[in-house]
């Protein structure tokens, strides 16, 4: 999917919103355990329920790796049955030397038609130019992230960077060296919406670029907070929910609970794009 495409998605349904179907097979409601599918099964009613209130979906890949074979074909599965006016994103934070991002890249672009993939940048440029080189996707990297380890080394003070308050996080630093490696038009960045009052000195640093951004939910990240400071005039978010609408109820019903989220995140969204 294009940038364009994708930007027309947001204006067309007035949603940013990004579903994550982070299935967890011993989560999904009792009586769906014995379907000889089940995760895809529960998928499909969860995209059948939704596809009209968010702009993309995300895949953490994770949850169908931990389950062998079956899982890498439910995962497949539902990546075919997605609309193809979605963007899709494989969650699988790879990243490693040239050839070997090569091929994590063809798994997920061209064996699996995902439109994206998270990727770590901490190998640096040769393990991310590999997913830039192919039409039409994205790399989405890995920036500031909203778990509590970020602080380990994302948020430390980088030495010998002169700025005028003594010097740089190490998530800037990535910021600022690998927006250079790529464009707007194939380049993403990850960053957590608890780390909303962040987002306003964020961007300044990547003004342009679309921002992938989990934990809003059940994480306690603000949809208002992160559209106040991360939006820019193409929105330029795609802001995942993942549990708080996937596992909204535990009953039969639960694809239109499901809806229902979905729908008060899509609302909330239209306003702030107004």
């Amino acid at each position: 999917m294009t940038r364009k495409q994708l930007i027309e998605q947001i204006q067309t349904k007035k949603s940013y919103l990004c579903v994550g179907l982070d299935t967890d097979i011993k989560k999904i409601p009792a009586h769906l355990q014995s379907h000889p599918n089940a995760v895809f099964e529960f998928n499909k009613q969860i995209i059948d329920a939704t596809q009209d209130l968010c702009v993309a979906y995300k895949l953490n890949t994770a949850f169908y790796e931990a389950m062998g074979v079956k899982g890498w074909q439910a995962m497949e599965e539902t990546v075919n049955y997605i609309p193809k006016n979605q963007f899709i994103i494989a969650d699988a934070k790879r990243g490693d030397i040239g050839n070997t991002s090569t091929q994590y890249a063809k798994a997920f672009f061209e064996a699996m038609d995902f439109d994206a993939i998270t990727v770590a940048p901490y190998m640096g440029e040769d393990s991310v130019k590999p997913f830039l080189e192919f039409e039409n996707k994205w790399a989405i990297v890995l920036g500031l992230t909203s778990n509590a380890g970020s602080k380990d080394f994302e948020q430390l003070k980088v030495v010998g960077q002169a700025t005028n308050n003594g010097g740089e996080y190490l998530y800037e630093s990535v910021l600022k060296k690998v927006s250079s490696w790529g464009t707007v038009e194939n380049l993403m960045f990850v960053v957590g919406a608890t780390k909303a009052t962040d987002l306003e000195a964020i961007r300044t640093i990547i003004p342009d670029h679309f921002l992938l951004v989990p934990g809003v939910g059940f994480q306690g990240g603000s949809l208002a907070e992160v559209s106040k400071y991360g939006m820019n005039k193409d929105c330029g978010l795609l802001v995942n929910a993942s549990r708080a609408i996937i596992y909204a109820s535990e009953k039969e019903d639960f694809a239109n609970e499901a809806r229902a989220i979905a729908k008060q995140y899509q609302t909330e969204m239209a306003a702030y794009l107004s």
